[in-house]
């Protein structure tokens, strides 16, 4: 890690302070939810509305991660009871098990496998295990990819997000020894740094490909602006998850293509106050932003800064801490009045615009955290 400043560690530890306050009374105001968003300021309970909605694994990784920053065992708590909840999908117990897909990592791999790392609980090993397969058998031995989302009409389809998912694979083969889920990661892998990230450093969201052959048969423009845009999650997704296969594999393929997509994404921020766009391609007016853009490429800059030669680990570490600096300073709130801390993340270019969304806390927390050296790293 590089050597903080004396200025930027007193505000660390402010912001670290102001994080232990505010989740110390939010997950009191919890209770059993597992949120998604905030209604009126106060988190939602989105398992009740959709048990096998993608994001339900990060409140019980938020939890995972303050237990592990401060060691008070009422964010275990929640964290168990979160993760317990989440066997009515996996186990098919309410017909929900059908509505999974490839987000499988994002459910159990900071929940359940969380657990199972920090704890040694058995039963969170064998769930992690359960997820595993059912993300390796969405690939696709044809084309070499692993299928995104559900249904007929999609079965050709993979999206930038899946890089994400693949340290669940990494996980299930380090714990097992069987290499097929490792060989099933790389190979999606490979196939996403062939045909979804472009010379430039953007990626593409959503890609088509032939379930016969694995050629590729068009792109869409998904959550960004439109065909051959740069959606800003995309990229941020990219530059944390081919930095997470690079520590998994040691592959310097994957280091290189997330050192390519943070220099395009640094690129498109800083004359923006390093407040990410939704989407780098899109009109200048109207002006929306995504947070949770910056809070994901931040903390994945951070990884890239462990494993470059020091000339060039400044580069990726200055600009997260001016990203997580920015975010602190214009878009975080530390009221009671809501329980979300990071506010204005962003769904889509199309909608679910400038609202509090999960995954915002848990990057912007597990960066952070990052930066305090606490804790493991969960992926």
């Amino acid at each position: 890690m590089i050597e903080i400043s004396a200025q930027d560690r007193e505000w660390l530890e402010s912001v670290w302070k102001k994080i232990c306050s505010k989740m110390s009374k939010v997950v009191d105001n919890v209770g059993d939810k597992i949120p998604y968003t905030t209604i009126g300021g106060r988190f939602d309970d989105k398992f009740e509305e959709d048990p096998a909605w993608w994001t339900n694994g990060f409140w019980p990784g938020i939890m995972w991660l303050m237990y592990m920053g401060t060691k008070d065992e009422k964010y275990r708590e929640k964290a168990e009871k979160a993760e317990l909840r989440l066997d009515k999908v996996l186990f098919g117990l309410d017909g929900s098990f059908e509505g999974l897909h490839h987000d499988v990592g994002f459910m159990w791999h900071i929940s359940s496998v969380a657990n199972y790392r920090i704890t040694g609980n058995p039963q969170s090993r064998i769930r992690g295990l359960i997820a595993a397969n059912h993300l390796a058998s969405r690939f696709n031995i044809n084309g070499r990819f692993i299928t995104a989302w559900n249904g007929k009409d999609r079965e050709g389809w993979s999206i930038i997000d899946t890089m994400m998912n693949l340290p669940l694979l990494y996980w299930a083969s380090e714990e097992t020894g069987y290499s097929r889920y490792r060989r099933i990661a790389e190979a999606h892998a490979d196939k996403t740094a062939e045909n979804v990230v472009r010379p430039d450093g953007s990626v593409v969201h959503i890609i088509e490909y032939d379930i016969d052959t694995g050629e590729v048969i068009r792109t869409y423009g998904g959550q960004g602006y439109g065909v051959g845009s740069s959606w800003s999650r995309g990229q941020s997704w990219a530059i944390y998850g081919f930095a997470l296969s690079y520590i998994h594999t040691r592959k310097n393929l994957y280091l290189d293509i997330a050192k390519r997509v943070a220099h395009y994404f640094i690129s498109c921020i800083q004359d923006n106050n390093y407040i990410p766009a939704i989407d780098f391609r899109s009109p200048e007016s109207p002006v929306y932003i995504d947070t949770t853009a910056g809070a994901i490429a931040a903390s994945g800059m951070i990884e890239i800064s462990k494993h470059v030669p020091e000339y060039e680990k400044k580069t990726y570490f200055s600009s997260a801490l001016k990203i997580l600096r920015a975010l602190e300073k214009e878009h975080c709130s530390w009221s009671d009045a809501t329980d979300s801390i990071l506010q204005n993340g962003s769904e889509a270019y199309s909608g679910g615009i400038h609202k509090s969304i999960i995954y915002g806390d848990f990057f912007f927390i597990e960066a952070i955290m990052k930066l305090k050296e606490l804790g493991i790293l969960l992926w």
